[in-house]
């Protein structure tokens, strides 16, 4: 609230959007998805410095609560767009242009990408930590899927 800048939080919340939508939507590129990691700290950055929450601390501020939820929104987006950009392979919904077989469909990769990976907050600025747990599985045979 101290910022008193001169821009609303949904101002910062569609330019959010539009990144996420056009560089890590459902068909994205290693070169969108750089694109979408310079361009949303630069949007962080422009939030904490022109961000405009009227009204007071200590009564029902609904301006208040959004401003927090899309401070949220870009901590956690740009770490949805490393996590895309490290995952090398096509799988579900997740659909990396280059991983693809010569019909469309998602190109899965198994052997690199069998596992459950979590992100650990570094602190500001700093890199995330990447945990990943591999999958076993016994009842069910990984597949290459067509949806055609």
């Amino acid at each position: 609230m101290a910022v008193k800048g001169n821009q609303s939080p949904d101002v910062f919340h569609r330019e959010l959007g539009k990144i996420m939508w056009n560089d890590c939507g459902m068909a994205r590129t290693e070169s969108s998805l750089k694109r979408a990691l310079e361009e949303i700290p630069k949007l962080r950055e422009s939030f904490w410095n022109e961000v405009r929450v009227p009204g007071e601390v200590d009564e029902l501020n609904p301006t208040l609560e959004k401003a927090l939820r899309v401070a949220d929104f870009l901590e956690f987006s740009q770490l949805v767009c490393q996590d895309a950009l490290e995952r090398q392979e096509s799988c579900g919904g997740h659909f990396r242009q280059e991983y693809q077989t010569e019909d469309g469909e998602a190109k899965r990769d198994d052997a690199n990408f069998c596992h459950v990976a979590a992100w650990e907050h570094q602190g500001e600025g700093q890199k995330p930590k990447r945990h990943q747990e591999e999958l076993e599985f016994k009842e069910i045979a990984l597949a290459q899927r067509s949806y055609k």
